[in-house]
């Protein structure tokens, strides 16, 4: 039930999903009723609930950072190295921030919401660099 931990494998085998809606960041003392947050984590300072910009402006939340979800399709192991590091760091030198989310399966990248396109892109550039060279077709295999 393990996920992968080797590097190279994360990135060359890596899909990415973009996932449909908007989502922001809220914080409030407690989730409140009928929310259905993406995630939740209670910090000292109150609890951060990422969710769906509609349901927050339903629910009269405050929010920030409007951005887009990205699943990275790949089973990751928790305790990969430098998995998201890397993505990060390539996102980063395209001038794009990043909040990654480690889920039991799988990492979500939430990106801002104008630029999920172009890391998308990203991304699939980052993988595909990550794969082995096809061999080059010999002759006697092309179409004649």
């Amino acid at each position: 039930m393990g996920g992968e931990s080797d590097l190279h494998r994360l990135i060359a085998a890596m899909s990415a999903e973009l996932q449909p809606g908007t989502h922001v960041f809220v914080t409030c003392a407690a989730v409140p009723p009928g929310l259905t947050p993406r995630m939740t984590f209670r910090e000292a300072e109150g609890t951060t609930l990422i969710l769906l910009r509609a349901e927050a402006e339903a629910a009269g939340l405050a929010w920030q950072f409007p951005c887009r979800m990205i699943t990275l399709t790949i089973h990751s192991a928790l305790e990969a190295v430098g998995f998201i590091a890397l993505i990060a760091t390539e996102l980063a030198r395209h001038g794009m921030g990043v909040n990654p989310v480690a889920g039991f399966y799988h990492d979500h990248l939430f990106v801002p919401e104008d630029r999920a396109e172009e890391a998308m892109a990203v991304l699939a550039r980052l993988s595909a660099a990550a794969l082995p060279p096809k061999p080059p077709l010999s002759p006697d295999h092309l179409p004649s």
